[in-house]
């Protein structure tokens, strides 16, 4: 057996997690592979959407680029070493750190991703694949977030009610 399905056969053994889409991850692999394929041949071969790079300066589109590339490195380590990095005794709802602030931070993590390409080359072809990715990562992440409330109950819907779903907020929400 490979490591990978070592991996996984382990995550499908620990009861302290809900469990995912089933096929969330192929899902994800097929978007990551058709963004890459668009974003490199637009932006590197035939260039045919990326005339907005005429317009917008790369003094602005690097570093924006790279922060939030950044960002998105760091949610994703985050979330993942949270999440995958211990076995919970208790099974609980996880509110710690990133999770405290949104309740997708992986999903988040690989849209801001996405954006950060986006953002090196303006290839609206590849933007065509990034709004698909938003929706296919916003559909799963509905699809789990049940999965979440039959293990959790009530405590994963006052998490629902306490923290948002994609967008933080920075301000206190009134109940």
């Amino acid at each position: 057996m490979n490591h990978d399905s070592e991996q996984t056969e382990r995550q499908l053994r620990r009861n302290d997690l809900a469990g995912e889409y089933k096929y969330g991850d192929a899902g994800q692999l097929m978007i990551a592979c058709s963004f890459a394929i668009i974003w490199i041949s637009d932006t590197f071969i035939f260039g045919y959407t990326t005339f907005l790079n005429q317009i917008v300066p790369n003094t602005i589109r690097l570093p924006l680029g790279i922060i939030f590339l950044l960002i998105s490195g760091y949610m994703a380590k985050k979330g993942m070493s949270i999440v995958f990095g211990k076995q919970r005794e208790h099974p609980d709802v996880i509110r710690e750190n990133i999770f405290g602030v949104i309740r997708h931070p992986i999903y988040m993590s690989e849209i801001i991703l996405y954006f950060s390409l986006l953002l090196l080359s303006l290839s609206l072809a590849a933007a065509l694949i990034w709004i698909i990715a938003i929706i296919f990562l916003h559909l799963i992440a509905r699809y789990e977030e049940k999965l979440c409330i039959k293990h959790y109950g009530e405590a994963y819907i006052r998490y629902m009610l306490d923290v948002p779903m994609w967008i933080p907020r920075f301000w206190k929400k009134q109940r």
